[in-house]
């Protein structure tokens, strides 16, 4: 239905409209209607039906953006969306500005208002000073804020107003009256407003809300019957009229192009009314100005205003109450989010909200008048009630009225008293209903209300009939017919007070004060007036309830003023000019760009219903201002049937980053998908600058610096399904991040990534909670935060160390560029997390959908926690068939050769060339890798790494081999060689190598665990010439091998392993297994989960992990293999024969290298063999296969008896064993330690060939002599 929202260009004054008045004589007409949209057809336009949303259906229009849509800049900020809000909200559109409007209310639909007390209770918000006894006064703050009502308690006089999407309009009786000429005319308005130049103005907000009088072709309604008789009878018969109220009484589209229904009279105005017949700024103004693109946000109130830092404009700053935020009560008004307006903000929030913004802005450096929250008025409101009539008054509303006797809506008519001698004399006096709420209690409420005026010269009769009615509804219900309830008459006055009430604000709060209203002798000489009123028709005449409990205080529904426009420009007579812009304080300094819109800019009380009037002057002040900037407003496209489900006819240019995100919100808008959303709060301190790596010390430097630092995040998960199912499992993040220490604080975070328990692809067996978001600064500074909380197995079994893990992030902040700006810690305070459980909300379209959305996430939040607090006891990981995590840019080896040792055993060797363009190094070298024991060359060319060894040398300009060992991950490993044969296919490698080079040039071996011990070996024993060898790098073990404690207890049992595994399964242990494995093989794998790995950081749930660790011990520290490397460990490893395996045994308890039948190769005979070579040792220092001492004792053998020079040692911190060499950060430690040894080697092998060259010149030349 997009074509129903296309403007349509017209200029005509009147708006078409259809449908039959209700015949009075056919009650059937007022049975409230299902809330289904017109189908007509407007201005002769065929039109498509709209879509139904009906109270039954529960589909209600949403012309509000989640705030997760917000933008940082808008050309326009509005603040409220009442009529001066909604005025400049569709103006500002029409003039093709981008507009925000900011709402602290919520959005609700004609179907979605209170019809009770029990649904009304809850909308209910208190706030104000109580002053029971007048001499001491307690705050009070109750309700929710954003709750539909609002009962402001102040001192003299009590406020009511409403909020939401449309303001008070929500809720206000819809009387449409004009300022009196009088009125204008007194002294307090700037000159240049006049009620004739007014007119104008009057005219196009009546346009818009097309106001009528109450239709005399309708039924006839009691209560405006007998407020008819009581003007008559106080002599004012020629002062009563039916008022122009914005009720729609047909049925058909309204101006704006918003589907309406006829009135069906409930009297319910009061409260929200749901029959689809109020015009308020909901239908009209703001509809319109969605249909011309403004984005509105509920749930945000605006705290304060201050001028941009660094750009045009200025920064509004509110509380977003959305996804329970209130529940943090110390963050929600200090962690403000914030909006930047680039030409304008328009005050709109109301009198009181106006107000306790500007006073806010002021004590924060906004420079502003001294008269902000003065000359305030109550626009003299009495509200009174003329109980117990001898009159059908039939005023108490009803959502389900009885279709023969209609209440009508909230007030029809009006007694206007306004044209004095004196203006400040007039008055309006009004009928009203009360609203179903409220009916209940009305009764008692009246009865104990002190103050009554009762009928004069009563006769007994009269007071039995009295007496009667009162126990009747006392008895049977005040909606019973002829009851005291029934016949009771509600009085709501407008006229003139001091207009000496003042908004202040005392600790952050606001409080209104009126001086003396409910005391004055005009409202005495009123109430004198209601009371003959009320005596005419035989009733008692009551006071407001409140007039009697608070200390005879009033209340109001219409307060003005605060912000009133000066009547001479300069901020001694007001605080605005007369089109509304606020004054500096410095003669007629004005701030360009804020703009009062609301009834604060009113400077007296007006007499009447004030809505009107403060539509009127927000028109002429938006068009004023919109003149001084060039904007030009289209008042005369009119707008077609909007289809309010669909999309807007002119909606602004999207963001980049909004496209994606506001596809996930329609999609699940659309779909009705259920969701998830809950508030976090967490804080700490990070370090400013790039020289801190360890996230620890930078969060200690911080604390030291008081570098403090809290973000308040939302989390809102749009699709429950989306979350729990993908692998990233994705929510969406708005809110504060606030850092003292860096300029831009508080920083905005719009669309920031969430990630829950997704896998760390840093580290097997660790799932992370990860925040990602970029945000923007107040200063326009851009940042991107990254922080991840880590949970895996080191969590096991401690409720302690579990809620450690999920309450601490570790955080990084980058500039743009990728430049860090700094890191450190943030944790959740138990205290926080209480709040936090609070705010967890199901969202979905029914109780069962939220009870299943619910269900969901607690079962994958608890499965996720359970799995690693239970680690032992987790799914176990079976190999896989798939390839997961490959990088696909890697090199294969240049050529594979088959290689025959001198005994015909067969194996392979992969060689690979410098990379294509790569330097050649400037000592060339060809380097020999020999890997371990079930490994092969993989280790050193992994493909789940970004950058492995043999990338690392190529790059270096190194040429390379790998030879696969008989030992290795070879089928040739399962005929029970030993590592001391694996010597021999070290040799012929080497041997291979000089043939192809064809060269004797000398090589430089890189060997690894069983390969280094192979090679030690070899040297030892003379099988592999030592001058063929230009330096050695031996990782993790030389020629000492010296088990970990647990591989000491394994190779010490008096039975050993391996003899027990070859008696009863036999004589290859394969380190994969499979669900479909033998039984003993599949019982191992079970028992396997209890295998004692040291720390529980070390648990995890590979099968293949496990069954390495049993044979070799643990291979490496987790934490330095990333995920995709764990996960395809059944690619890169192999088995060992027992045979092998019992010869490992064997050395490791003799610490020394061994042949075949135990006696040591480790001599001072054969250690000689060893001299000239370089040798660089190295162990992780975590390694739990041999011990970093394994490369002590052979570096402090080899330097105690062949000198120091060439002897190396270093132990990696927080390295293992293999993961020294498929860690996913050995290209920042060990490789280029390696290389820095190589490059040493050959720089000395340059020097002492050039020496040896020098002197061979010196020896040639003395014997030429």
């Amino acid at each position: 239905m997009a074509a129903t929202n296309q403007a349509v260009d017209n200029t005509m004054d009147g708006i078409p409209g259809t449908g039959t008045a209700p015949n009075g004589t056919n009650s059937s007409a007022y049975a409230v209607p299902t809330y289904d949209m017109h189908t007509s057809e407007p201005a002769g336009q065929g039109q498509n039906s709209s879509r139904n949303y009906s109270k039954s259906s529960k589909r209600f229009p949403r012309i509000s953006r989640p705030v997760e849509l917000l933008r940082s800049a808008y050309d326009v900020v509005v603040i409220g969306s009442g009529y001066g809000g909604g005025v400049a909200a569709s103006r500002m559109s029409r003039g093709r500005q981008s507009v925000c409007v900011l709402e602290r209310g919520k959005e609700r639909w004609p179907g979605e208002y209170p019809s009770n007390l029990i649904e009304a209770m809850p909308q209910l918000h208190v706030s104000g000073n109580v002053s029971i006894t007048g001499q001491r006064s307690v705050p009070l703050d109750e309700g929710d804020p954003t709750g539909l009502y609002h009962l402001v308690v102040g001192a003299g006089q009590n406020a009511f107003v409403g909020n939401g999407l449309g303001g008070t309009s929500l809720l206000n009786a819809n009387v449409f009256l004009e300022a009196d000429q009088k009125t204008m005319d007194l002294e307090y308005w700037p000159k240049d407003i006049t009620a004739q130049e007014l007119k104008q103005y009057y005219h196009r907000a009546r346009k818009v809300l097309q106001p009528e009088p109450y239709p005399k072709e309708y039924p006839a309604l009691p209560k405006l019957e007998v407020l008819e008789k009581q003007a008559k009878a106080l002599g004012l018969g020629d002062r009563f009229y039916r008022v122009p109220q914005t009720t729609r009484f047909v049925d058909g589209p309204n101006s704006t192009g918003v589907e309406m229904q006829s009135s069906t009279l409930t009297g319910m105005d009061s409260t929200g009314v749901n029959d689809g017949s109020k015009s308020s700024t909901l239908v009209n103004y703001l509809s319109d100005a969605w249909n011309w693109g403004a984005e509105m946000f509920c749930e945000c109130e605006v705290r304060y205003m201050k001028q941009h830092p660094t750009k045009e404009g200025y920064l509004v700053f509110f509380a977003w109450h959305g996804s329970k935020r209130g529940a943090f009560k110390q963050n929600i008004y200090e962690d403000l989010m914030w909006v930047h307006a680039k030409i304008f903000v328009f005050l709109g929030a109301g009198t009181l909200g106006t107000g306790e913004i500007l006073l806010r802005s002021k004590q924060l450096g906004l420079s502003l008048s001294q008269s902000i929250g003065t000359g305030m008025s109550g626009n003299g409101d009495i509200l009174a009630f003329g109980y117990n009539t001898d009159e059908n008054v039939n005023g108490m509303g009803k959502a389900f009225p009885d279709p023969g006797r209609p209440i009508g809506p909230t007030i029809t008519g009006v007694i206007d008293c306004r044209n004095q001698v004196n203006p400040l004399d007039g008055f309006v006096i009004e009928e009203g209903a009360v609203p179903e709420s409220l009916v209940p209690f009305l009764q008692g409420m009246l009865e104990f209300t002190q103050g009554k005026v009762y009928q004069k010269d009563s006769n007994l009769l009269e007071k039995a009939r009295h007496m009667l009615r009162r126990q009747k509804s006392f008895l049977l219900g005040p909606y019973t017919p002829h009851g005291s309830v029934e016949h009771t008459q509600v009085y709501l006055i407008m006229s003139h007070d001091s207009n000496q009430a003042t908004l202040t604000l005392e600790k952050d709060r606001p409080v209104l004060r009126f001086l003396g209203v409910g005391r004055s002798e005009h409202v005495k000489y009123l109430n004198d007036i209601l009371a003959q009123a009320t005596g005419s028709v035989g009733g008692t005449q009551i006071n407001s309830p409140f007039f009697a409990f608070f200390n005879e205080q009033e209340i109001t529904v219409h307060p003005i003023g605060g912000a009133i426009m000066a009547s001479d420009g300069t901020p001694e007579t007001g605080s605005t000019t007369q089109i509304g812009e606020l004054l500096t304080g410095q003669g007629n300094e004005f701030h360009e760009g804020l703009v009062v819109v609301d009834g604060s800019v009113i400077p007296t009380a007006l007499g009447v219903n004030p809505f009107a009037t403060i539509t009127a002057l927000a028109e002429r002040s938006v068009e004023k201002v919109a003149e001084k900037k060039g904007i030009k407003i289209d008042y005369t496209t009119k707008n077609g049937v909007l289809d309010l489900f669909g999309q807007p006819a002119f909606p602004v240019d999207e963001e980049g980053d909004l496209l994606k995100p506001e596809m996930i919100i329609r999609e699940a808008q659309a779909t009705s998908s259920p969701g998830i959303e809950f508030t976090e709060v967490m804080s700490g301190f990070i370090h400013q600058g790039d020289n801190i790596d360890d996230f620890n010390i930078a969060e200690k430097m911080g604390r030291g610096s008081c570098e403090a630092a809290r973000f308040f995040l939302s989390v809102r998960s749009w699709d429950i399904d989306t979350l729990l199912s993908r692998d990233d499992h994705p929510a969406m993040l708005t809110g504060t991040f606030t850092c003292g220490a860096l300029p831009g604080s508080p920083f905005m975070v719009l669309r920031g990534s969430f990630q829950l328990f997704n896998e760390d692809p840093r580290t097997p067996n660790t799932r992370n909670l990860t925040y990602d978001f970029d945000m923007v600064g107040t200063d326009g500074s851009k940042m991107h935060f990254n922080g991840y909380k880590v949970v895996n197995s080191s969590v096991a079994f401690s409720p302690l160390a579990t809620w450690k893990a999920t309450s601490t992030l570790y955080v990084t902040l980058t500039a743009p560029e990728n430049v860090t700006v700094g890191r450190g810690i943030l944790h959740i305070k138990p205290r926080n997390f209480g709040s936090e459980l609070v705010t967890f909300t199901p969202v979905g379209q029914s109780l069962f959908s939220k009870a299943r959305t619910t269900t969901q996430f607690l079962t994958f939040f608890t499965k996720q926690v359970a799995n690693m607090f239970l680690a032992p006891f987790s799914f176990q990981q079976w190999p896989s068939e798939n390839f997961v995590g490959y990088y696909a840019n890697k090199q294969p080896p240049t050529r594979t050769i088959k290689l025959k040792a001198s005994d015909g055993v067969i194996t392979t060797m992969q060689m690979w060339d410098p990379l294509p363009g790569t330097m050649e190094a400037a000592q060339p070298v060809h380097i020999l890798f020999v890997p371990g024991a079930a490994v092969d060359h993989q280790i050193f060319a992994l493909p789940t790494i970004e950058c492995n060894a043999i990338e690392y040398f190529q790059k270096a300009g190194y040429h390379m081999s790998c030879v696969t060992h008989r030992v290795g991950k070879t089928p040739v490993a399962q005929k029970n060689y030993t590592t001391f044969d694996a010597r021999l296919d070290i040799k012929a490698a080497l041997v291979e190598i000089r043939k192809v080079q064809k060269s004797h040039d000398k090589i430089y071996v890189i060997a690894h665990c069983a390969g280094s011990l192979a090679l030690s070996m070899g040297l030892l024993d003379g099988t592999i010439p030592g001058e063929w060898i230009r330096g050695i790098t031996a990782s993790n073990v030389f020629m000492n091998p010296k088990f970990a404690f647990i591989n000491h207890i394994k190779a010490s049992l008096p039975l050993p392993l391996p003899k027990i595994y070859r008696l009863f399964i036999g004589s290859w242990f394969s380190c994969i297994s499979s669900r479909d494995d033998a039984f003993v093989q599949q019982l191992l794998d079970q028992a396997l989960r209890f295998y004692p790995v040291g720390s529980k950081k070390e648990i995890c749930n590979s099968i293949v992990c496990h069954r390495s660790e049993l044979v070799f011990g643990r291979l490496w520290s987790h934490a330095s293999l990333n995920s995709a490397t764990h996960t395809n460990l059944d690619n890169f490893l192999g088995g060992t024969s027992m045979t092998s395996l019992s010869h490992l045994m064997a050395m490791g308890n003799l610490n020394a290298v061994a042949k075949d039948n135990g006696e040591s190769l480790v001599t001072n005979r054969n250690i000689a063999r060893l001299a000239g070579i370089p040798i660089f040792l190295f162990s992780g220092s975590e390694n739990a296969v041999f011990t970093p001492e394994s490369t002590d004792i052979s570096y402090t053998m080899l330097r105690d008896q062949l000198g120091s020079k060439d002897y190396e040692r270093v132990e990696f911190q927080g390295r293992g064993h293999l993961d020294s060499w498929m860690g996913s950060t050995s290209n920042k430690d060990v490789y280029p330690r390696v290389k820095e040894h190589i490059e040493k080697v050959m720089l000395n092998a340059v020097t002492k060939k050039k020496v040896t060259k020098k002197k061979d010149q010196g020896v040639a030349a003395v014997q030429q002599v």
